[in-house]
């Protein structure tokens, strides 16, 4: 009889730490008492030390912490993990919330049902995964991975992970041969199909657009070159640097589709400069997947929702701990890492250098954090089709 009450007075004691560790609460349960001690309570509720997946699988976001913003959801997101670190931001604090989350662009971040009848087959490959992988490194000679460009005030985020994986999987295709930076505005503006411009878009329709379509060169606003370079400079978006200026109050226009390259740019003719892909597909939700998509042929442009404190990374690994959802959010996944046992995705942003780990951020792995792992698509390049076969092969 007292072998079983020491069992179970040990059960209760291992129950009770868990659930003070990772706070693990049913929303009916959570009373007010609960909030008020959650929300200031300073003992670590994620640590790297301590980390386990399948617990951060299980973590709940307390009901209070979805109502918070600037500095108290700061303090709040410091205080309860040590994976990542976030910083206000006083520029954006007077920003109403349509100029704000207007910059987020995906309206769905997950694949259609539709998109999933068009999956990549590398899934299927057998082949050994490595416990860290960058594209920069393994394709080092295609210098465009690296870069990070800016959509400014504009909704365009779609566009930017597209153009810049379609950009990166030309270069790699071709054995660092072929090196273009595809145009951002040209896809933004010219692709009907794929939403409303500066005001969202949806990834995997990009991807369709530059196999029956083509997109033609572009670089960012500052260096101004390629056939279509972007019309809007870059700004300074959720930082507290002062590289650029604030992004503006209000989200700028979609350009005018103009088929046609600036006078400058005198190689070729807007129809002689596209690029083609030879087919667009999704990616199953399943790490894995993911994985031997992006090691096999490149970068892929992946969708999660957008929450207030990731507004306010400036560096670490990425867990959503608070605030309120603003949108959907298109990004280049580039690689995968371990740090100190904590698995992560690496990933580009189009906010420029002065936004996370250099323009970067890495975002836990394997929990598909915020929808992040149920949206990726991505696709293979036609390196050696022209406009005039293009067009004879859609005659047939």
């Amino acid at each position: 009889m007292k072998l079983l009450l020491l069992l179970a007075l040990g059960l209760v004691v291992v129950v009770t730490a868990t659930n003070r560790r990772y706070r693990i609460h049913a929303v009916n349960d959570f009373t007010q008492d609960d909030e008020d001690e959650a929300l200031n309570d300073n003992e670590l509720v994620i640590s790297r030390s301590t980390f386990v997946l399948d617990d951060a699988k299980k973590l709940k976001i307390e009901p209070e912490a979805e109502k918070l913003s600037g500095q108290a959801l700061v303090d709040y997101v410091n205080r309860r993990q040590d994976l990542w670190t976030a910083h206000v931001n006083p520029k954006f604090q007077n920003f109403d919330d349509e100029v704000k989350w207007g910059m987020l662009g995906v309206n769905h971040v997950k694949n259609s049902v539709k998109a999933k009848k068009h999956l990549s087959k590398t899934r299927l490959l057998d082949v050994q995964i490595p416990t860290h992988f960058d594209s920069r490194e393994q394709w080092a000679q295609c210098k465009g991975i690296g870069n990070i460009r800016d959509q400014s005030s504009c909704g365009s985020c779609w566009a930017f992970g597209a153009v810049e994986a379609m950009s990166d999987r030309i270069c790699i295709a071709s054995n660092g041969k072929i090196q273009v930076s595809l145009s951002a505005v040209d896809l933004l503006s010219c692709c009907k199909s794929c939403g409303f411009g500066c005001n969202g878009g949806d990834p995997m329709a990009a991807w369709k657009y530059w196999v029956h379509d083509g997109i033609v060169t572009g670089s960012n606003y500052t260096t101004h070159e390629g056939c279509k370079p972007y019309p809007f400079p870059p700004c300074e978006h959720h930082s507290t640097k002062t590289h650029y200026k604030p992004c503006q109050h209000d989200l700028f226009p979609t350009p005018k589709c103009e088929k046609k390259c600036q006078n400058s740019y005198g190689d070729k003719t807007y129809a002689e400069d596209k690029y083609y892909g030879r087919v667009a597909f999704a990616i199953a939700d399943d790490v894995e997947a993911i994985q031997k998509e992006l090691m096999t042929n490149g970068p892929l442009e992946i969708a999660f929702e957008v929450y207030e404190d990731f507004l306010n990374y400036a560096g670490g690994i990425y867990i959503h701990q608070g605030g309120k959802l603003g949108g959907g959010h298109a990004v280049k996944l580039v690689g995968w890492g371990e740090e100190g046992g904590v698995p992560y995705w690496v990933v580009a942003n189009s906010w420029n250098t002065d936004w996370g780990e250099d323009g970067f951020f890495r975002i836990i792995r394997g929990k598909d954090e915020c929808g992040i792992e149920s949206g990726v698509v991505g696709g293979l390049p036609e390196l050696n089709r022209t406009r005039r076969q293009r067009l004879e092969l859609d005659d047939d």
